[in-house]
């Protein structure tokens, strides 16, 4: 039976004047003065040999349901049953219950800050870590200063610090700022927090929902004419920009430039989430939901039956799970799956690497590093004979090989290659400052080749020494 003080309805006191045995979760709360004249037991004890609040709903819950092996009880909870972790034990595990409903802390909570949203979440402080993005909230059960530091956290996270909020201390009503909520005076088992976003275009934080929703206002009738104009295939080349710009933040280890540039890379997923979804192919949501099941579904070694005791382990576990999911029966259907448009080193690397899995593969690096002269002969013979379509054929054969030879030194071709250039260019860089700094042109001396190469030894060393 859910109580607050003072709203015993007449089915409740009906059910407390004709109980054999009375329960009440605790004593510390306001609403037991409902039950004076009542011979009531509590259960305070339980809360002190209990580790943690999930070993205490089920002791309670056990507590309440030995009893009623004897004799009919009526369990008295503050505000509505369904806030109360041990009375959805208790209905589980009991069909013969009924439930004397009263007004719910997170309706008081509602009707005290007075709300505009229609449709609140409603969450106890004790469980407020499953709570997700919503456009209101209200929190009960902030009965201390260490819950109420755990619920401003959380808050910030939604809805941002500056936001403003009702903070509620049973009938006291009080408007301040998310990041004053483990600043009050003190706390009890009446107080609560209640909270709103506010106007879309004012508020301090967003998710991936409103993500959607800004894009679809400037894809909207009178909206941005650039936003309207654009489909899946004009974007296209946005989706590789942003995650190379990423990817260089990553390497340059720039947090506040990673955070930036994860955010471009989210919207250009929204873009094209919301773009399917105009044509009716699919929703960010079924994007989202799909790839959840299928870390679900690859991850059988942690949600299955599957082990795994080190990381080579688990990656063949994924790769095992990920031919299943994809109905992949041979490893020529593997080799297609491969993009064509990823950076043509990256794509032989892969290639190559899923090849090798049925041992279609050289022996080692040095093996490998043999194919390499053999292409080479080859390219420089059809050079000789003037074969441009010979070349140019034999020239991938030459860089193929080359990718083999990285890959089995277990080395990352692409890294290899980007790290090579780079030193290339700091190499020259350096190189023409010397130059210059000797009163030189460059371009004269490039065409000395000994001069050229004083130079570039000279300018590897002073990269060396740096």
């Amino acid at each position: 039976m859910g109580n607050v003080c003072g709203d015993l309805t007449l089915r409740a006191k009906a059910a407390l004047d004709s109980a054999t045995f009375i329960i009440a979760r605790t004593a510390f709360s306001e609403s037991f003065e409902s039950l004076e004249g009542y011979e009531v037991r509590t259960l305070d004890n339980i809360f002190e040999s209990s580790r943690n609040f999930d070993t205490l709903n089920k002791k309670l819950a056990a507590e309440v349901l030995k009893a009623a092996k004897l004799s009919d009880v009526c369990y008295c909870v503050d505000g509505a049953v369904c806030e109360d972790e041990a009375c959805k034990i208790i209905l589980a595990r009991h069909k013969n219950c009924e439930v004397l409903d009263t007004v719910s802390k997170g309706a008081h909570a509602y009707n005290s800050a007075r709300l505009k949203a229609v449709q609140p979440v409603f969450v106890s402080a004790y469980s407020v870590g499953n709570l997700k993005s919503c456009r209101a909230v209200c929190v009960y059960d902030i009965d201390c200063y260490f819950v109420a530091i755990d619920i401003k956290q959380k808050l910030t996270d939604i809805f941002g610090e500056e936001t403003g909020c009702t903070f509620i201390r049973g009938d006291s009503v009080k408007k301040i700022k998310i990041y004053e909520i483990d600043r009050q005076k003190n706390y009890d088992a009446t107080c609560a927090v209640a909270v709103e976003e506010g106007d879309f275009l004012h508020k301090d934080r967003y998710d991936y929902a409103d993500l959607e929703q800004i894009i679809k206002l400037l894809r909207a009738p009178g909206g941005c004419p650039w936003d309207r104009a654009q489909t899946s295939e004009t974007i296209k080349q946005n989706m590789i920009e942003e995650a190379y710009e990423l990817v260089d933040a990553i390497e340059r280890d720039d947090a506040d430039g990673m955070e930036e540039e994860t955010g471009d890379v989210l919207l250009q997923a929204a873009f094209h989430a919301v773009l399917a979804e105009e044509r009716g192919d699919f929703t960010g949501a079924d994007a989202i939901t799909r790839n959840v099941k299928k870390l679900i579904f690859r991850h059988s070694h942690i949600f299955g039956a599957d082990k795994a005791k080190s990381e080579g382990e688990a990656l063949g576990v994924w790769e095992k799970n990920k031919l299943k999911e994809k109905g992949q029966e041979t490893v020529s259907e593997t080799l297609l799956a491969v993009p064509k448009n990823f950076p043509a080193c990256m794509r032989a690397q892969k290639v190559g690497k899923r090849a090798a899995k049925c041992g279609f593969d050289f022996s080692s690096s040095a093996s490998a590093s043999e194919k390499i002269w053999e292409e080479v002969k080859e390219m420089v013979a059809c050079q000789m004979d003037g074969d441009k379509d010979g070349t140019f054929e034999e020239a991938g054969d030459v860089l193929f090989a080359a990718v083999n030879t990285v890959r089995l030194a277990g080395v990352d071709c692409e890294e290899a290659l980007r790290a090579a250039t780079d030193k290339f260019v700091k190499r020259f860089v350096e190189c023409e400052k010397l130059i210059i700094a000797d009163g030189k042109d460059i371009k004269e001396v490039t065409a000395d080749e000994f001069m050229f190469n004083f130079y570039w030894e000279k300018a590897k060393n002073a990269l060396a020494e740096n």
